[in-house]
């Protein structure tokens, strides 16, 4: 079974984001195949956990770039993932308790769509408008005066 497909609906036309968002959900569905193959599963959430670190750092990176308020909606729901995906871990390795692991694999399909149609798609447009360049990490000049972004990027996001 198929944890998240990935569909034309998470293409942001970012390249890099697009190729990391792809690569969270090909981790995320190799973590579910091995719970439902009944496998040791804790390797490939090793794998999952390492690289959406790595995802949500560069993110953040480029929130920090483009102006974001360091305690933005979009970096402090980042924080909140991640804590839920270590607190997971910990579970499994002390507790030897894998159920927190078998329900973040569906929390996890529902809140990643939803968070890059709204909180991501919201970043790509605050690059876009300000001329950044994920890859040289410049942005334009002329809108780096105009620009401040406090919240998220998104219109519905208080500052």
């Amino acid at each position: 079974m198929t944890t998240l497909a990935w569909t034309d609906n998470l293409v942001l036309n970012q390249p890099t984001l697009d190729t990391t968002h792809q690569e969270f959900v090909e981790l995320l569905n190799a973590f579910g195949d091995a719970l439902d193959a009944g496998d040791d599963a804790l390797p490939a959430y090793h794998a999952l956990l390492t690289h959406t670190e790595a995802h949500f750092a560069m993110e953040e990176d480029w929130m920090a770039r483009c102006g974001f308020d360091p305690q933005n909606c979009h970096a402090s729901q980042h924080a909140m993932v991640l804590n839920v995906m270590r607190e997971a871990l910990r579970y499994a390795n002390e507790l030897n308790d894998r159920e927190p692991l078998k329900i973040l694999r569906t929390e996890l399909a529902g809140w990643f769509p939803q968070h890059a149609e709204m909180m991501d798609a919201a970043l790509v447009f605050t690059m876009e408008q300000l001329g950044f360049d994920p890859t040289t990490g410049e942005r334009r000049e002329a809108a780096v005066a105009e620009s401040a972004s406090a919240g998220c990027g998104s219109g519905s996001c208080g500052h």
